[in-house]
C-alpha cells in the first residue's frame, strides 16, 4: 500500500463481503420456498426474502466499486485521497441506511414501510430492484456524490490515466442512470421503457467501464505489462461495451409495447453484446501470458483470469441464448433469465470486486500476499465458488428449457404452478448447489485468516 489514505478501502471490502454473505443466506431461503413454499413463512415472505437478495448484491457491489475506487485512485493518482474522514463518514451512512432498510423490510409490511418513508410524496417503491424506500434512494444519491466529489477532487489534483477516466466515467454514469429510479410515470409501457435505464444501462453499460478499470488496475500489477499496452486494450473493451450495451437496451423492449423496431434493433446489438466480454477474456490471459514478473499474489490472478471467463460465459454466451426476440418470445420470464442473470452477475461483477478485495487486503495488511497456505485456501474456495455457480446455472438453464416446453410450446400448455411442479428434481439441485457455493465463500472468508510465515512483505 503506498498511499496511507488507500487503508479506507479495507472498511468498504468487509462490508461487502459481510452483505455478500447475507446475500447467499438469503438466496437459500429462496430457493427452498421454491420447493418447500411455506419455509419460514409468515416471518420471511417469499417477495421479501427476494428483496433482501437482490438488493444485498446491489449495496454489497456498490460497497466492493467505493471500496476499489477508493484503493484504485490515489495509486493512479499518485497523491493521498482528497478526504480520507469524509470516505469514512460516508461508509457508515451507507452502512447504517442498507441495515435500516433490510431491518424494514423483514420486520415492517411493505405498504406500511412504504408509508412511513414518504412514498406518498414521491412514489418510487414497488419496483423489482428498486424496492427501497424513498428514504433510502435519497440516500443512496448522497453517498455516491459524496464518493464521486472525493474521487473525482483526488484525480483532478493528481496524474490522469486511461484507469482513472475509465472508472469516473463509470461511477459518474452508474450515480446519472440511479436517478431514473426516482421517475416512476404512470403509464406502465412507459415505466418499463425508464427503469431499464437503471437496470440495463448499470449492469450491460457503465458497470462494464468499472469492470474493466478495476481488472486492468490489477493485471497492471500483477503481470507488470507496459501500462500503455493494457490501456489500449482498455479503450477497445469500453467502445465495444457502449457501442453495444446502451442500443442493446432494446432488448428489454420487445414484449412491453413499445415499437416494433426495437426487436430489429435489440436482437442485433445484443447479439453483438458477447464480443466486448470475449475481448475482456483475451485482454487477461494475454496479459498474464505477457507477464514480466511473477507476482506472489497467485490467488489475484486467478481470480482475475476467472472473471474474464465467467463474465464471457455467463454475460456474453448465456446473454446470448435467449437474447434475439424470436426466441425471446418463448424463453422471456423463465428460469433461462435466472440462469443468465446469476452466472452473469458472479462472472462480471462479483468476480472483479473479489479480485480487488483479494490483490488489496493483504497490501494494507502489510504484505506483497497471503502466505502459500492460505491462497491455497482461497483458491480452493474460488474453484468451489465458481464450479458450484456453473451448476446453478446449468440446473436453472435446464429447468428453464422444460419449462418453456411445458408452458409455452407444447400443444396442451401446462398452467404456470403444474409446470413448476415438473421441474421441482432442478430446483433441490439448484439449492444443493447453492448451499456448495456458501461453502466456498465461507472458506474464502477464513483464507484471511489463515496466514503462515511465508508471507511475503510488502515492499
Amino acid at each position: 500500500m503506498k498511499y496511507q489514505s488507500q487503508a479506507v478501502s479495507k472498511l468498504y471490502f468487509i462490508a461487502a463481503i459481510g452483505l455478500f454473505v447475507a446475500q447467499i443466506l438469503f438466496g437459500l431461503i429462496m430457493g427452498l420456498q421454491y420447493v418447500i413454499g411455506d419455509f419460514l413463512f409468515p416471518a420471511i415472505p417469499f417477495n421479501v426474502a427476494r428483496m433482501v437478495h437482490t438488493n444485498a448484491l446491489i449495496v454489497w457491489l456498490l460497497m466492493g466499486f467505493m471500496g476499489a475506487g477508493y484503493y484504485l485512485i490515489p495509486e493512479e493518482s499518485e497523491r493521498e485521497l482528497h478526504s480520507p474522514l469524509l470516505a469514512k463518514l460516508l461508509f457508515w451512512v451507507f452502512l447504517v441506511a442498507a441495515a435500516l432498510t433490510v431491518v424494514g423490510y423483514l420486520l415492517v409490511p411493505y405498504a406500511t414501510l412504504a408509508a412511513m418513508t414518504g412514498n406518498d410524496l414521491l412514489p418510487t417503491m414497488g419496483r423489482e430492484f428498486l424496492e427501497q424506500p424513498l428514504l433510502t434512494k435519497v440516500g443512496i444519491v448522497i453517498v455516491a456524490l459524496g464518493f464521486l466529489f472525493n474521487i473525482t477532487m483526488t484525480v483532478l489534483k493528481g496524474r490522469k490515466t486511461a484507469i482513472s477516466t475509465v472508472l469516473l466515467m463509470g461511477l459518474w454514469g452508474l450515480a446519472i442512470f440511479f436517478l431514473f429510479s426516482f421517475y416512476n410515470p404512470h403509464n406502465v409501457v412507459r415505466d418499463k421503457f425508464y427503469w431499464w435505464w437503471v437496470v440495463h444501462l448499470w449492469v450491460e453499460g457503465v458497470w462494464e467501464l468499472i469492470l474493466g478499470s478495476i481488472l486492468a488496475f490489477v493485471l497492471i500489477k500483477v503481470t507488470g505489462v507496459d501500462r500503455e499496452i493494457i490501456e489500449k486494450w482498455l479503450y477497445v473493451i469500453i467502445t465495444l461495451t457502449l457501442i453495444t450495451g446502451i442500443i442493446g437496451t432494446g432488448h428489454h423492449y420487445f414484449w412491453i409495447g413499445t415499437p416494433e423496431y426495437w426487436q430489429w434493433w435489440g436482437s442485433l446489438f445484443s447479439a453483438l453484446e458477447p464480443i466486448p466480454f470475449f475481448a475482456m477474456t483475451v485482454f487477461a490471459f494475454n496479459m498474464v501470458n505477457r507477464r514480466r514478473r511473477e507476482h506472489p499474489n497467485r490467488a489475484a490472478t486467478l481470480w482475475a483470469l476467472g472473471t474474464g471467463v465467467m463474465a464471457f460465459l455467463g454475460a456474453g454466451v448465456w446473454g446470448f441464448l435467449h437474447t434475439l426476440a424470436p426466441v425471446n418470445f418463448y424463453t422471456h420470464g423463465t428460469q433461462i433469465t435466472a440462469a443468465h442473470g446469476h452466472m452473469a452477475f458472479y462472472g462480471a461483477y462479483v468476480m472483479v470486486v473479489i479480485t480487488m478485495i483479494s490483490y488489496a487486503m493483504p497490501l494494507m495488511r502489510g504484505r506483497a500476499a497471503n502466505s502459500n497456505k492460505a491462497q491455497v485456501i482461497e483458491m480452493w474456495a474460488f474453484w468451489l465458488m465458481t464450479i458450484s455457480m456453473v451448476f446453478i446455472t446449468l440446473f436453472l438453464t435446464a429447468a428453464g428449457i422444460l419449462q418453456v416446453w411445458l408452458q409455452r410450446v407444447s400443444t396442451s400448455p401446462l398452467p404456470f404452478m403444474a409446470a413448476q411442479d415438473q421441474v421441482t428434481l432442478f430446483y433441490w439441485m439448484r439449492e444443493w448447489s447453492g448451499v456448495a457455493f456458501l461453502v466456498g465463500l465461507l472458506i474464502y472468508i477464513y483464507s484471511f485468516f489463515a496466514n503462515g510465515e511465508d508471507a511475503p512483505k510488502a515492499s
